[in-house]
């Protein structure tokens, strides 16, 4: 005789209160989600046709200097320009304009949305305390749960690819903004105070410059887990370096695999040495 009691193994339907709210939805907003979709859909493929127009060669350079204005390392614009040389010569530059179109919309939304988030978390210590739960959820649940809904929604495309990894991404520059201002010493507020700095001075003047590396580190870390998305949101339409390693993996194909991989590994590093914080010590080195 089991010792539980009855009414604790009757299943909650959770999953299906979900699919109602889905549904609902679905049917009573189905035109609305359908236009955002076409918006952001016209804007993404824009924004591709657009970086196409460009001419490989010459983007490269473009990121070379831009790789040396902005950490004045040598060897960092050679490793830049040598990588992506490597991802053009392997044929897969379309596909890598396109998935950096995806993080680039999925990274801005994520910070216009976090960022305040993080600031408003940080100042109200009990919406913090509501939002972390919800956080966790965002960053736990599996990734492919997120398609499911937002397949139904917005359709086939890009946008589902967005919205997806808009919500796994958008957790990192939360945590990392309330992480960041609420480690501002608070002699550095209280001297604000004391020279008679309003609340958005001392969020502008104080707070944000204190916080800023910290904040960075949300901006690459929420570029990372927009890459790390890339793959399963191919799954449902979105371009990019996603769709070879989905292609390799149904065909068994081994080079076609890892080439596609190792791209995704180079647009990562290039990302991530582009946005990270040059070491103040070292600059004017130039090496």
């Amino acid at each position: 005789m089991s010792l539980t009691p009855e009414f604790l193994t009757e299943k909650i339907p959770i999953g299906k209160w979900v699919k109602i709210f889905v549904e609902y939805l679905t049917d009573n907003f189905d035109e609305q989600f359908r236009f955002f979709s076409n918006i952001l859909e016209w804007i993404i493929h824009n924004t591709i046709y657009l970086l196409g127009l460009i001419d490989p060669i010459v983007l490269i350079l473009f990121l070379c200097g831009l790789s040396y204005f902005l950490h004045r390392n040598w060897k960092m614009v050679i490793g830049v320009g040598l990588g992506l040389i490597l991802i053009l010569n392997l044929g897969y530059w379309e596909q890598t304009i396109e998935t950096v179109a995806l993080v680039l919309f999925s990274t801005v939304v994520s910070v216009v949305i976090g960022i305040p988030l993080g600031i408003m978390a940080a100042h109200r210590r009990w919406l913090f305390t509501l939002m972390r739960p919800i956080l966790d959820l965002m960053q736990t649940i599996p990734t492919f749960v997120y398609l499911i809904p937002t397949l139904m929604l917005f359709g086939l495309g890009m946008v589902p690819g967005l919205i997806s990894t808009v919500i796994f991404a958008i957790p990192a520059p939360i945590r990392l903004t309330y992480l960041g201002i609420t480690s501002v010493p608070k002699q550095l507020v209280d001297a604000g105070k004391a020279f008679g700095a309003s609340k958005m001075q001392l969020l502008w003047k104080v707070e944000l410059p204190h916080a800023l590396p910290t904040i960075m580190a949300g901006l690459t870390q929420c570029i990372m887990l927009s890459l790390s998305m890339v793959v399963i949101a191919a799954l449902v339409g979105a371009d990019g370096l996603g769709k070879p390693v989905i292609r390799a993996l149904n065909s068994v194909n081994i080079a076609q695999g890892f080439e596609a991989g190792l791209a995704i590994v180079i647009v990562a590093i290039v990302l991530d040495r582009l946005l990270k914080q040059p070491d103040v010590r070292k600059t004017g080195t130039g090496g």
